[in-house]
């Protein structure tokens, strides 16, 4: 039997986050579409035994889960520095730069191969977004695969050629997207849950932090203008980042405070129903690997307005409302406009419904997991 290797441990680091649940669904699809006389093990820092039990409840069918007898935090040192190195060999699969890399002996272990995944090039377009620690890791470790990964996964063309401008990784790069998770379908109680979470019956939905890079702030701008008035804004996602928070940031663009709401983090299920609800998705991030939360609107066929970001761009396909980033100061104008133009227009509106529905098709975890064992297999 031969054995692909995945690192699962971001499903239960304290912050999943959108890595976490790329990890989940293409590690649940790698199972599925194992090939035969493969099977895959996870994987995982030293963790709390429940946390073991909500990997092998998630993904009931590994063959096996190494457990580190190192906490996250000390494993992403070791890992960092070269140090503890995993038993055994064979195919190793890292759905982040979270991986032990070093040098290894493909000429008498031709079976012996390492692959991480880099999401994004955020770590040197925007520093800023991370801590200085986190930042030094990203790019710690993205020299390791420079050095030692026999290939590095992407989700989009557009990291492909923003990271060989950084790190020349020549044809070991590859392209692999994601897809809507499998969990994020409408439930069986939607009132309940819509009136729970009292959306409005009209309304703007947006997916974010507070982060610059994501566009959060010019789109609260945004509602300023008139054509806009009165439709509110709901954000999914942390309400506040770096001393910032919702609530002040509309307050200082003169907005009523019934305009602009922080959902806070959503179950899938409450996701679903903000997404199929909303008037119009705004996904105005400046700087992007893929853009998941556009497909997942597209899925709903939910209208979708969104930056000209390389990646979001190549991932819409033509499915949404493009609206240019440049020129900061008058972001927010353009992207009002953009909204309203989904909002005044009944036809245009039902024209992105079939379009965003069409898109959000061509994705799918099989086919991203399928591409996954190919990668090995050719390796």
């Amino acid at each position: 039997m031969t054995t692909l290797r995945v690192i699962v441990d971001q499903i239960v680091a304290p912050i999943p986050g959108g890595i976490g649940r790329y990890t989940e669904e293409l590690t649940r699809e790698l199972i599925r579409t194992a090939p035969a006389g493969c099977d895959v093990a996870g994987i995982v820092s030293a963790s709390p035994e429940e946390d073991y039990e909500l990997l092998t409840t998630l993904l009931p069918d590994l063959s096996g889960l190494f457990k580190s007898t190192l906490a996250r935090r000390e494993l992403e040192l070791a890992w960092q520095h070269g140090f503890t190195r995993l038993p055994g060999s064979g195919m190793l699969h890292a759905t982040g730069l979270f991986a032990p890399l070093s040098k290894h002996d493909h000429l008498n272990n031709a079976g012996e191969q390492s692959v991480v995944t880099i999401h994004d090039v955020i770590p040197w377009t925007h520093p800023g977004a991370l801590s200085s620690r986190r930042l030094g890791w990203y790019k710690s470790m993205a020299k390791r695969a420079h050095r030692y990964a026999d290939a590095v996964v992407v989700p989009t063309h557009a990291v492909a050629d923003q990271l060989a401008e950084i790190l020349d990784f020549g044809d070991r790069i590859r392209v692999i997207g994601g897809a809507v998770s499998s969990k994020l379908t409408l439930p069986v109680d939607p009132d309940a849950r819509a009136a729970r979470l009292e959306l409005p019956d009209r309304y703007l939905l947006s997916v974010g932090t507070l982060q610059p890079h994501k566009g959060i702030i010019p789109l609260i701008a945004a509602l300023t203008r008139p054509e806009l008035s009165g439709i509110p804004l709901l954000i999914a996602g942390p309400e506040g980042w770096n001393g910032l928070d919702i609530a002040g940031i509309a307050a200082e663009a003169g907005l009523e405070p019934d305009r602009v709401r922080s959902l806070g983090y959503l179950a899938d299920a409450d996701l679903a129903v903000a997404l199929d609800r909303a008037a119009a998705f705004v996904f105005p991030s400046l700087a992007e690997g893929f853009g998941l939360p556009v497909i997942e609107a597209f899925n709903f066929g939910t209208p979708v307005v969104h930056s000209d970001d390389p990646a979001v761009v190549e991932v819409a396909g033509g499915a949404g409302v493009v609206v240019e980033r440049n020129d900061s100061e008058g972001y927010p104008e353009r992207l009002a406009a953009g909204i309203a133009s989904v909002l005044d227009d009944p036809a245009l509106t039902e024209r992105l419904k079939y379009l965003g529905q069409d898109r959000a098709k061509a994705f799918s975890w099989a086919d991203s997991a399928e591409k996954v064992w190919q990668l090995h297999a050719d390796l």
